[in-house]
């Protein structure tokens, strides 16, 4: 039997062994989860409720152990991990307060004496989901998923297996009932046959653009529903009457949070020339304050990305990028998984940093014109998760919004998903909504019923 092994990225010592299951072990939490589903959509939503509650509690009681393990599998600073179980507490309470409401039968006039459209759960439910939020990921789908009567299969990447299986004992915990909530320890083929599986009914990814085409393309063809939050390549645009000394640390933590490995951070920013000097001055000393090192320390701001090998990827991006023309102007360095906060100038259309999504700590910086250019430029991806627009004149920045074709449009505010709004994307960015009332709306059935008497 094949294993798993964790590794500190920071460190590079290796930290846990974990066995894969079985094929046969697989197929015996697969029917656990078909049997448990039969129960669990027949408690009231009131009853489920109350066991989330239950959850928000622990998560907040153990939030310090949670981000210690988030430190050390995937390098995320201490801080910044107590922030990420701090949210998705809050999504908790989100759903405790609203998921009633939201599932509750939708009453229809028609030519009958009762007609409504009753908010069904479809069953067991696989989400596939990445090690850059480790926890958040994962309960920003399973908060939803469970409340609204379905059971949930998690498929965790490989990286953050012990953040995977906390949270498997953080349900139970919280008194949720055997089988509800499931960490499956698989390989990739392992993956297809569980979608094919016909007790599962959906599958939710959130990974890049290549697992999100192969996750698709084995889901059609066995008809099986997919929500899809894929990678994404922001556009930062700072217009000529941004106020740089309001939002330079706003705009400069959306590309370097977490490392820059967010699908929503600021990828590319896209300066109008009259405030290009200015904005660069004010970015880059802001940049190279940033506290740079052990994800353990609460002064660390940015430790390390969360492999060496992730960090290479982007290594690689940025070399290409230097060899068609654009040109470093902060960092540059890395060390194993450490790569230090980067400033890329005279980026353009065609070199990697402006084309792929870069997940890493680095920053591509384009000089336009105009606002026109800058909108143009925006827009010029294959990508459509979020753009963010930095200016006074909000009510014209109102105006652009049908212009852009990305999921979100934030005025002076970086990208970040909120559980009170939908958050997904357009393009090849993904389909499908996670959070708010479209989140929980996706993994049920809206059944129309007709009564006559």
């Amino acid at each position: 039997m094949s294993t798993i092994t964790t590794k500190n990225p920071y460190t590079q010592e290796e930290l846990k062994a974990y066995s894969l299951i079985s094929d046969s072990e697989l197929e015996q939490k697969l029917i656990l989860a078909k049997h448990q589903f039969l129960q669990w959509k027949a408690k009231s939503i009131n009853k489920r409720c109350k066991l989330l509650s239950n959850v928000a509690e622990l998560l907040l009681e153990r939030k310090r152990s949670y981000a210690e393990l988030m430190a050390k599998e995937m390098g995320k600073p201490i801080t910044q991990g107590v922030a990420e179980i701090e949210k998705c507490a809050w999504v908790c309470d989100f759903y405790i307060k609203n998921a009633e409401d939201f599932l509750a039968d939708q009453l229809i006039e028609a030519d009958t004496e009762e007609s409504f459209i009753s908010y069904d759960p479809l069953g067991t439910i696989l989400a596939i989901m990445p090690w850059n939020y480790p926890f958040w990921q994962v309960m920003r789908f399973a908060v939803p998923t469970l409340t609204a009567g379905n059971t949930a299969i998690l498929k965790h990447s490989s990286i953050t297996t012990g953040c995977a299986l906390e949270i498997e004992q953080l349900f139970l915990d919280a008194g949720y009932p055997k089988g509800c909530f499931q960490t499956l320890l698989i390989t990739h083929d392992q993956v297809e046959d569980v979608i094919g599986h016909p007790i599962v009914k959906a599958v939710s990814l959130t990974g890049s653009e290549a697992a999100g085409r192969k996750i698709a393309e084995v889901s059609g063809k066995h008809l099986k529903k997919t929500v899809l939050e894929l990678g994404g390549n922001n556009a930062c645009i700072v217009l000529r009457d941004a106020q740089l000394k309001k939002y330079i640390k706003t705009m400069s933590w959306a590309r370097m949070q977490n490392a820059g490995q967010s699908c929503i951070a600021a990828k590319r920013f896209i300066v109008e020339e009259a405030i290009y000097d200015d904005f660069m001055s004010q970015f880059k000393s802001h940049v190279s304050k940033y506290t740079f090192g052990n994800p353990m320390l609460e002064a660390t701001e940015i430790a390390s990305m969360a492999s060496e090998t992730l960090a290479k990827e982007v290594e690689e991006q940025v070399h290409k990028s230097l060899e068609k023309g654009a040109s470093i102007t902060l960092g540059n360095q890395r060390n194993g998984a450490q790569y230090q906060p980067t400033i890329v100038e005279h980026v353009q259309p065609g070199m990697p940093l402006f084309d792929e999504e870069v997940f890493g700590p680095v920053a591509a910086v384009v000089k336009v014109k105009d606002e026109e250019e800058a909108y143009r430029l925006a827009s010029e991806t294959n990508f459509g998760l979020g753009t963010m627009v930095f200016t006074k004149d909000v009510k014209k920045a109102k105006m652009k919004i049908n212009a852009i074709e990305d999921g979100a449009f934030f005025v002076n505010e970086m990208v970040k998903s909120d559980p009170r709004l939908p958050f997904g994307g357009t393009k090849a960015s993904g389909y499908g909504r996670e959070l708010s009332k479209e989140g929980i709306m996706e993994f049920v059935n809206p059944k129309t019923v007709f009564i006559k008497k």
